[in-house]
């Protein structure tokens, strides 16, 4: 089969379209037929060796980590899908493969398709779904009533970030540009700040949960707008200690470089906690 294959890390010259073995099914795999593919920044940045400190799977690889197709084979263990299911699935992070006519899956790792999905739809849907499913329910527990800001609403995880935090009851106000507002908007957004224009620091002490997917002075700005106590999670600012610990298998030494890394934002979090804190008890 055809496949788009990492040989060594660098530039583009470090992949190419090859000729590869077709994938076999383990026993708790779904083998997918590939009618398409997300590309995301995530796989530059793999491609370029940026990610080497977290993930360092064995070289050649498959690249590729979300898809949309059909499954033409399933493992003598798999339970939840059959032959002919279409599907759609985040593969493993440590395994990759989606840029290929063929990819093997853990069923754990995939779902069947809406039917109002065409397959290009679906594969746009599972990286930037998740993140801002996790984001918001596992990590913020995001609950009805609440007020949350979410930074850059227009991008691919802003999108579904607005959506799932409407569905969890939440009362959304999100970033945008003027040509993005009408699309925050259609989407349930029910306040948005021109970043353009207006200065986020100015909803002081307003949010109950923050989701930042800008980073620098906007994750700074966010600080400050957030009720005492509450927390952020950002996926564009350098991973905090827990990261390492609780997502990549438990890696101490990875665990001090982040809390190295990121020592000034948290004792930047710290002095605007307690400046907030102040503040309220005045």
């Amino acid at each position: 089969m055809r496949a788009y294959v990492l040989k060594h890390y660098g530039g583009p010259e470090g992949s190419l379209l090859m000729d590869v073995p077709a994938p076999a099914p383990r026993p708790r795999d779904i083998l997918v037929e590939v009618r398409a593919a997300g590309l995301n920044p995530v796989d530059f940045k793999f491609r370029q060796g940026k990610l080497r400190a977290i993930l360092r799977p064995k070289l050649p690889l498959v690249l590729g980590n979300e898809l949309a197709g059909e499954v033409i084979a399933v493992g003598s263990h798999v339970k939840r899908f059959r032959v002919g299911d279409r599907v759609f699935a985040r593969v493993a992070k440590d395994r990759a493969g989606a840029f290929a006519e063929q990819a093997c899956v853990d069923e754990d790792d995939a779902a069947h398709m809406p039917r109002n999905l065409d397959f290009a739809a679906a594969a746009a849907v599972p990286l930037a779904g998740l993140t801002a499913l996790q984001a918001l329910r596992d990590e913020l527990r995001v609950e009805p009533g609440q007020k949350v800001f979410i930074s850059g609403g227009a991008g691919g995880v802003g999108t579904f970030a607005i959506q799932i935090a409407k569905w969890l009851g939440a009362h959304v106000t999100t970033t945008a540009s003027k040509r993005g507002e009408a699309l925050v908007r259609s989407l349930g957004c029910d306040e948005v700040i021109d970043y353009t224009i207006q200065d986020i620091s100015s909803e002081e002490g307003r949010f109950d949960a923050g989701f930042d997917l800008i980073g620098g002075k906007t994750l700074e700005q966010m600080f400050e707008i957030m009720k005492p106590g509450t927390r952020i999670v950002s996926v564009a600012a350098v991973p905090e200690p827990q990261t390492a610990i609780r997502d990549l298998g438990g890696r101490r030494a990875l665990a001090v470089v982040y809390q190295i890394a990121s020592s000034t934002r948290r004792r930047q979090l710290s002095i605007s906690f307690h400046a907030c804190k102040r503040q309220r008890t005045r």
